[in-house]
């Protein structure tokens, strides 16, 4: 079962670290590392929201 509240969680933190890696890239030397590490945690994110949306 879907749990609406974890989702929108997730979701959130989601649209927080996009926010966090435009602004980190829209500098005109970006940290490639913290990039990295945002975008692997996007992903993990966006993983674990696809997982919960097919169990329902």
């Amino acid at each position: 079962m879907i749990n609406p509240p974890r989702l929108r969680s997730l979701e959130d933190k989601h649209a927080t670290l996009e926010r966090q890696i435009a602004s980190e890239d829209a500098r005109p030397r970006p940290n490639e590392d913290a990039l990295g590490r945002l975008k692997r945690e996007k992903l993990r994110l966006k993983e674990e929201i696809e997982r919960l949306r097919q169990r329902h």
